[in-house]
């Protein structure tokens, strides 16, 4: 049941992710640390006051490790991974970053295997690189078509999936106490809170060489809606359904349901802005929704067999 509970998070958490495309389209034009200090500021003045006794008590029961885990969850989760990819598709095509942050799944569970030690079994992988397949039909674009004229866009992009990955290492690292000394259970909006937190503090220098109060003013009521939306349901919404799923599921699991980004993302792109989608595409999505279903049949023990 518990497990149920982990995918279901999981797919609310990765569905709304999803919608940043969307909402990113309306505010184009002003800085990426401006847009991510300002959407975590409305998140935390509409979540923040209605949890302050929880804040409190969590703060004065975390130590060191704790304090440490929290800080680089909010640097390679928020602002490592939206520095990296907003400043790679400088110098790379939307189609090339597409398929490279598709990367994030296997970078995820290689990840996994090697640092948390947890093995995956032919189902369980059967699953992942189903999904897998399902992200790269979905970015409609080859993988020998990538170009090394935009080389460090490129890298870029890479670096931006590994910050992911490593965020959902350390995620599953705090939310599963598998540190000897993290004795603190902290309840996912208040962890949510406490990175989107010191996401901010990261974000607002330089957010500031941005001229964030000049380029704010020029913004209209959709902007603003954006970036209140971008705030309060695709980073704390979401965020506080990840840790509430990740302290139930795998990582392995948690990998796999990655893919509904990209496909999230196709949907409302063909259902809001028109835009096109081929066949490739569709067998795409079929295939992350198929790896999905695989995963989230496998009975609790099945997971590490194999």
């Amino acid at each position: 049941m518990e497990r149920s509970r982990g995918q279901l998070y999981l797919v609310l958490s990765f569905s709304l992710a999803g919608t940043s495309v969307i909402a990113v389209r309306f505010i184009a034009g002003i800085g990426a640390f401006t847009i991510t200090a300002c959407s975590l500021l409305i998140a935390l003045l509409a979540f923040a006051p209605f949890y302050r006794t929880k804040i409190i008590e969590s703060v004065r029961q975390m130590n060191q490790q704790d304090w440490i885990l929290m800080v680089l969850q909010a640097f390679f989760g928020i602002f490592l991974f939206r520095a990296f990819l907003l400043f790679g598709l400088r110098h790379t095509s939307t189609a090339e970053a597409g398929i490279l942050i598709g990367s994030e799944p296997v970078l995820t569970c290689l990840f996994v295997r090697f640092i948390l030690r947890e093995k995956a079994g032919k189902k369980m992988a059967a699953g992942i690189l189903c999904a897998v397949i399902g992200i790269i039909l979905l970015q409609g674009i080859q993988l020998m078509e990538l170009s090394f004229s935009g080389l460090l866009g490129n890298l870029l992009v890479l670096c931006a999936a590994a910050s992911g990955s490593f965020f959902t290492i350390l995620s599953r690292i705090h939310s599963a106490h598998k540190t000897p000394r993290s004795t603190v259970k902290l309840d996912p909006v208040v962890q949510s809170l406490l990175v989107a937190a010191i996401a901010f503090a990261l974000c607002l220098l330089p957010a500031l060489f941005e001229h964030p109060f000049s380029s704010m003013q020029e913004l209209h009521l959709q902007g603003w809606l954006s970036i209140g939306w971008y705030g309060l349901v695709v980073t704390m919404l979401a965020y506080i359904l990840w840790y509430a799923g990740i302290k139930r599921c795998s990582a392995y699991t948690a990998a796999a349901y990655s893919s509904l980004m990209p496909l999230t993302s196709m949907l409302l792109s063909y259902l809001l802005l028109r835009e096109t989608i081929t066949g490739a595409q569709w067998v795409g999505g079929c295939l992350v929704i198929l790896g999905i279903l695989a995963i989230a049949g496998l009975k609790p023990g099945e997971k590490q067999a194999g």
